[in-house]
């Protein structure tokens, strides 16, 4: 028989997710801590390297682990679900409360694996768009919830990637409009302070998202973590694949949450670096740059993917380019690093609209001296 069956319907029209591994000399464009791990845990880690037992399965629930962020959160390990990064658990919230038949509430401009998990999984999106400034539309959100018909609702918290956080008002608002399950995606509550966790008890429908990724420097692990209530985290395991977090990535996550203390500074010292950006950008002319509680500055400019060209080609520096997606027309995202790094950005930025308004000033000459030519 030639050919293949085609695949489900639901698909046709969804793009396969690129990250795009552009080189360049600083890399700002994927909110990464720009800091390996501590040399301290490495060498912790590095003694018992040759005792690891890389043959073994892992522990498919990631039990002590789970019990360690348990208790620093003052829960029972009952209450925590790991997976392999938060986009796994994001997905298995999907496939456990979405579905045919089932609504996911997206609040857009927001991280956009909401929406593509919700389309994998044959749920449907139900868009309330934010507002002008990136705040949430409370009143329809609110009034979109009390149809009674939606089974997910996702919130990132801060907000991805537009920075700003959404009022701890609104968001019990919501939980107590609604049974359906709500999540808050905590993902950069490190570099926030902000958590709804205190909230847990009273609301049964509350599942809280982190990550090892953000502040703890493991990205390259993919390690994040669900907090919730047990039944919810008992259907949610119904769902996910065994095995998924892999052993090693487990005990580095461990040992790194037993030492988190050893981040604070370099965590104080992203926030530094952020309120320069901050500040850095608001001083340029024509760049509008919005409120951030995470490890990331999103700015609006004129001509916004030209200026990410010539940041990348003419200074070796890597943002992430949004001018393109809807609500998010001329914006551009950047990582907070190093204070090098930072630095080197801020430099590169000014020398690109200098140059910028440079070019602009002599099109204008030599379009008037064309017209009195003439």
């Amino acid at each position: 028989m030639e050919g293949v069956r085609d695949p489900r319907e639901e698909l046709a029209e969804l793009v396969p997710y690129d990250a795009k591994g552009i080189k360049a000399e600083v890399v700002l464009s994927a909110n990464e801590h720009p800091s390996n791990v501590p040399t301290e845990i490495i060498d912790r880690l590095s003694e018992r390297l040759e005792s690891f037992d890389f043959n073994r399965y892992p522990d498919p629930t990631a039990h002590k682990l789970r019990e360690l962020i348990a208790t620093a959160n003052g829960l029972d390990a009952a209450n925590i679900l790991v997976g392999n990064g938060g986009d796994e658990l994001l997905f298995n919230i999907l496939l456990a409360w979405g579905g045919p038949g089932r609504k996911l509430l997206d609040m857009p401009p927001t991280f956009s694996m909401y929406a593509i998990d919700a389309q994998v999984t044959g749920t449907e999106v139900v868009s309330i768009p934010r507002m002008p400034d990136f705040s949430v539309d409370s009143d329809a959100v609110l009034d979109r919830l009390a149809q009674g018909d939606i089974d997910i609702v996702m919130i990132s918290h801060p907000n991805n990637p537009t920075g700003g956080l959404t009022s701890e008002t609104l968001l019990i608002d919501v939980l107590e409009a609604t049974d359906a399950l709500v999540l808050v995606d905590e993902a950069y509550f490190e570099f926030s302070r902000h958590t709804m966790r205190p909230h847990m008890q009273r609301h049964p429908n509350l599942v809280i998202l982190r990550t090892f990724s953000k502040a703890f420097s493991l990205a390259g692990l993919r390690v994040g973590y669900l907090l919730g209530h047990a039944d919810v985290i008992r259907e949610i395991m119904k769902v996910r694949q065994p095995y998924s977090v892999n052993a090693f990535s487990q005990w580095v996550a461990a040992t790194v949450f037993r030492e988190r203390v050893v981040f604070q500074q370099a965590i104080r010292e992203l926030i530094r670096n952020r309120d320069r950006l901050l500040h850095g950008l608001s001083d340029m002319d024509g760049v509008e740059v919005f409120p951030s509680e995470a490890n990331f500055v999103l700015f609006r400019v004129e001509y916004a993917s030209a200026l990410w060209r010539d940041l990348l080609h003419g200074h070796s520096v890597l943002i992430r380019d949004f001018s393109r997606a809807p609500g998010l027309e001329d914006c551009l995202r950047v990582t907070v690093g190093s204070e090098k790094e930072c630095t080197k950005f801020l430099e590169a930025m000014r020398e690109v609209l200098s140059a910028r308004r440079e070019s602009q000033i002599m099109t204008g000459v030599a379009a008037r001296a064309t017209e009195q030519g003439e």
